[in-house]
C-alpha cells in the first residue's frame, strides 16, 4: 500500500473518504483496470483513499469478535433483503455483487472461507468467515490489493470541510494531512466516494462526520439511531439473571399491547439488561419505539410447542417426578435461577410440591413460559452499538450506482446510508456491496 508524501494540491480521479470495509472497497474497485458492469473502463486510474485514523478499518477488526463474520451466504436475493431495514434499497446492488461474489473475491484475494450453521434456518445461520478466524488476514489481503491497484492511501488526513461549485464538489479540506515534504491543505478529484461511517464504536473513528459533510451538500439525514446494541430492562430480577444464554428463543416486541415485530434465535441476560443476537436484532426498533412510548418485550421460550403440548410435557415431568417441589420440576425446563425468577412472577411458592399444583397454578407456570414480559428502557449508545439506523436518506441516492442525486461527483457506500442490518454478517455485505457499486460507478 502507498503512502504517499502530500502535496500542496492533488488531482485524482477518484477521493475516497473513508477507510473502512466500504471505503476500501470502493478504491479497489474505483482503480481497477477491469471491464464490464462496475469497472472503470480507465487502466491507469489515480484513487486516493483518505483515513483520518493512523491504520485502516479499526472497526472490521472487530466484527464477529475479532473473526471478521464478513458476508452471509443467504443466495436467495429475496430473502437476503429480508435482513435489512430497508433492504429493497439494496436488491439491485446485491443481483451485481451479492454474497456469492464477495465469498469469491475473497477467495481469489486467499482468504480461505468457511460457512458456519449452513441452512440451519436460524438467525445465526450461513455465516461467513475466513477459516483462519483471523479478521487480520482479511484486512491483510485488502492492503495488499490496494498496493497492487497503486491505491494512494494517506493517513491521519481528517476531512474536515468541503466546498462545491454549482451541482458539484469542488474540493475537500484537511485538517491534518499526512507529512510530507509540504502539508496539503485541500484534496482535488473529479469524482468523491463518502464511506465515513455513521456513528457505532466511535472509538474507531465514526463520529457521524459524514453526515454533517452530507449534509452541507444538502442532502436529508435520517435520525441516527445505535443499532444491534443491548437493551437495558426496569426489571431488577433481569440483573440477577446476568449470564444465563437461552436458544430459540421467540421475542415479541409490543406497544400498546400491539405486536410490532418478532425475532427468533438466542438472547442473553446482561448485568444491565438483555442482549444476545435476537436482542441485538429488535434493538434499533426499540429505540425507535421508545420514543413514542412504553415498549414491552415478551419471551416464548418453547415458541416449536403450543400451550397443550408444553403442559403435556410439564404433566408427564410431574408423573416422574411427584415429590419434587415446583422449583425442581421448573428447572428441568429452563436454568434453575430463571426458575425462580418464574415462580416468583407467578406467585407461586418455589418450594410447593410439584404434585400438589392446581389446575390454575399449573396452566400460569405454561403461560409464562410461553409469554413473560420485561419493559424495556433504553437502548444502550453507539459506544455499544455495532452499526446505525438512519443516515443518508435513500430518495437521495441512485440504488443502481451509489450517486447522489444532488450531487453530480458524489457517491455513498457503507453504514453511512439509512440501511442496516441484522446480526450475521449482513452489515460487512452490505459494505462491500455498496463498496463496489459506488467504485465501480466512478466511470
Amino acid at each position: 500500500m502507498a503512502l504517499k508524501k502530500a502535496e500542496n494540491k492533488y488531482d485524482y480521479a477518484v477521493a475516497v473518504i473513508g477507510g473502512g470495509p466500504a471505503g476500501i472497497m470502493a478504491a479497489i474497485q474505483a482503480s481497477s483496470p477491469e471491464h464490464g458492469q462496475g469497472a472503470c473502463p480507465e487502466r491507469s486510474r489515480r484513487v486516493v483513499l483518505l483515513e483520518k485514523n493512523s491504520s485502516p478499518a479499526k472497526k472490521l477488526l472487530l466484527t464477529g469478535g475479532g473473526r471478521c463474520n464478513l458476508a452471509n451466504a443467504e443466495y436467495n436475493l429475496r430473502e437476503l433483503v429480508k435482513n435489512y431495514n430497508n433492504g429493497e434499497f439494496l436488491f439491485h446492488a446485491f443481483s451485481v455483487f451479492g454474497p456469492k461474489e464477495t465469498i469469491n473475491f475473497f477467495e481469489e484475494l486467499g482468504v480461505k472461507i468457511k460457512t458456519e450453521n449452513p441452512s440451519t434456518g436460524s438467525g445465526q445461520a450461513n455465516r461467513v468467515f475466513p477459516a483462519s478466524n483471523d479478521a487480520k488476514e482479511v484486512l491483510e489481503a485488502l492492503k495488499k490489493y490496494l498496493e497492487k491497484n497503486k491505491v494512494t492511501v494517506l493517513f491521519n488526513s481528517e476531512v474536515v470541510d468541503v466546498k462545491k461549485v454549482g451541482k458539484k464538489i469542488s474540493k475537500l479540506i484537511l485538517a491534518n494531512p499526512s507529512t510530507g515534504s509540504g502539508r496539503a491543505s485541500e484534496i482535488i478529484a473529479r469524482k468523491y466516494i463518502l464511506c465515513a461511517g455513521g456513528k457505532s464504536h466511535p472509538v474507531t473513528g465514526s463520529d457521524g462526520f459524514g453526515y454533517k459533510f452530507a449534509e452541507k451538500l444538502g442532502h436529508t439525514i435520517i435520525k441516527p439511531m445505535p443499532a444491534l446494541s443491548p437493551i437495558l430492562v426496569k426489571e431488577a430480577w433481569a440483573r440477577n439473571l446476568q449470564g444465563i444464554s437461552l436458544e430459540d428463543v421467540k421475542i415479541n416486541v409490543l406497544q400498546n399491547n400491539k405486536k410490532i415485530i418478532s425475532e427468533e434465535g438466542e438472547f442473553l441476560f446482561t448485568h444491565v439488561g438483555i442482549s444476545g443476537p435476537v436482542i441485538l436484532n429488535i434493538s434499533a426498533t426499540v429505540g425507535e419505539l421508545l420514543e413514542k412510548g412504553a415498549v414491552k418485550i415478551s419471551f416464548d421460550l418453547f415458541p416449536l410447542l403450543n400451550h397443550e403440548q408444553l403442559l403435556k410435557g410439564f404433566e408427564y415431568v410431574l408423573k416422574q417426578h411427584n415429590n419434587k417441589t415446583a422449583k425442581n420440576i421448573l428447572t428441568s425446563f429452563v436454568p434453575e435461577r430463571l426458575a425462580e425468577v418464574l415462580l416468583d412472577i407467578s406467585g407461586l411458592d418455589k418450594n410447593s410440591i410439584a404434585n400438589n399444583l392446581s389446575k390454575i397454578n399449573r396452566e400460569k407456570l405454561i403461560k409464562i413460559l410461553k409469554n413473560f414480559e420485561v419493559t424495556a428502557e433504553e437502548v444502550l449508545g453507539f459506544n455499544t452499538a455495532m452499526t446505525t439506523r438512519g443516515g443518508i436518506s435513500l430518495k437521495e441516492i441512485n440504488h443502481k450506482t451509489m450517486r447522489s442525486k444532488i450531487i453530480d461527483n458524489l457517491f455513498f457506500a457503507g453504514e453511512i446510508i439509512d440501511v442496516d442490518g441484522k446480526s450475521g454478517g449482513f452489515n460487512l455485505q452490505m459494505c462491500w456491496t455498496t463498496g463496489r457499486l459506488a467504485g465501480g460507478s466512478c466511470k
